[in-house]
């Protein structure tokens, strides 16, 4: 179907002036309840019993393979211990839905070449001018790891949660292999400002077509009393930067995270899809500056469908990533969820509203 819609749109001509089709996610096989409801690895469906998974980011790669980047952390200490104990895998696919099998751990929770910087969460895999680019997030203060896993365990309950979580920045790795060694940067390549204040999290990169850098960061909202994030638009000469926070946010009216961008060729327009509590939403914009809301804005909510059966209702579903083709036109959408104690990263795939 997706092949189909791009081989119509291309010899059809109409790329700047055509508007683009309303997405939704395809049921699920019901075969792939059974893998949630076991937490099991397979197709769909990517669960660890030991482990927390979240922030799945998956790319095509020349080998003709389906990589997939995601954090996990062990669930003995807690669901909080995202914050100072994530750590990045690498898994890969024959296919975008899986089954992903483990490759190794890309980017361990800690290091000895990483001073005080600890974890990596927040991972997005891309591959300009011929090199892989792995954009994450570390955050510092001066722990072992034993007062760590005590911050893990604690949660926002800790009295230093608020403070460790003020320092959390976005990273880039790079290397030549989808399998290492990844070369991480000394220092953070942006830092708020302009629209956002604290942090620079859940950072998304896209390649504009004048060869230079977009990127949507999230922060703090500059002012604001209640816990609100802004999504800031950054862009730069190199995918290392140096990024500069553009005045203007792509989101600023809606407490959101966890951006996915890319171009999409077809109608010459950036789009981005996000975590907004109860839905997942889509924004767009012409020139990566002026964001709007797209006319499919919900491109879906909480429940996932099966193509037989009650929908299975998530807790939280966050983390949103779409993988595009080669034109930049939606193929499948991976989200992490979480259901009480367990959770899972599923990749749904995407089909235009009839």
């Amino acid at each position: 179907m997706n092949r189909l819609l791009s081989l119509c749109i291309l010899l059809c001509g109409a790329a700047r002036a055509a508007e683009p089709p309303q997405w939704q996610p395809v049921p699920l096989p019901a075969a792939a309840r059974g893998l949630l409801e076991r937490h099991e690895n397979g197709p769909y469906v990517v669960s660890e019993a030991e482990w927390f998974t979240w922030c799945p980011s998956v790319i095509h790669a020349p080998d003709g393979k389906y990589h997939m980047f995601h954090s996990r952390w062990s669930k003995s200490i807690g669901f909080s211990a995202w914050l100072p104990l994530s750590e990045i895998v690498h898994r890969v696919a024959d296919r975008p839905e899986g089954p992903f099998r483990f490759v190794s751990v890309a980017i361990p929770a800690d290091g000895p070449d990483r001073g005080e910087w600890f974890t990596a969460h927040n991972p997005k895999i891309e591959r300009f001018n011929g090199r892989y680019y792995l954009f994450f997030v570390q955050t510092r203060g001066g722990l072992t790891r034993a007062q760590r896993e005590e911050l893990g365990r604690a949660g926002g309950k800790h009295p230093r949660w608020m403070e460790i979580r003020n320092q959390q920045r976005t990273f880039v790795a790079t290397s030549k292999s989808l399998n290492g060694p990844w070369v991480i940067t000394k220092n953070p390549i942006v830092e708020p400002a302009a629209t956002i204040a604290r942090i620079t999290v859940n950072p998304a990169v896209a390649r504009r077509p004048d060869g230079t850098y977009l990127m949507i960061v999230k922060g703090d909202k500059p002012g604001e009393q209640r816990f609100i994030r802004n999504q800031a638009v950054a862009t730069a000469p190199r995918p290392e930067g140096p990024w500069t926070i553009q005045p203007k946010a792509a989101i600023d009216d809606l407490d959101t995270e966890d951006v996915s961008l890319w171009y999409a060729q077809p109608w010459k327009r950036f789009f981005a899809v996000f975590h907004a509590h109860t839905f997942i939403g889509m924004i767009e914009s012409a020139n990566g500056m002026d964001w709007r809301r797209s006319a499919h804005f919900e491109l879906t909510k909480r429940p996932v469908a099966f193509d037989e059966g009650e929908p299975w209702v998530p807790d939280r579903m966050e983390r949103p990533f779409v993988l595009t083709d080669k034109h930049g036109i939606p193929q499948v959408l991976y989200v992490a969820c979480k259901k009480g104690e367990h959770s899972v990263d599923l990749a749904l795939p995407l089909r235009t509203r009839p």
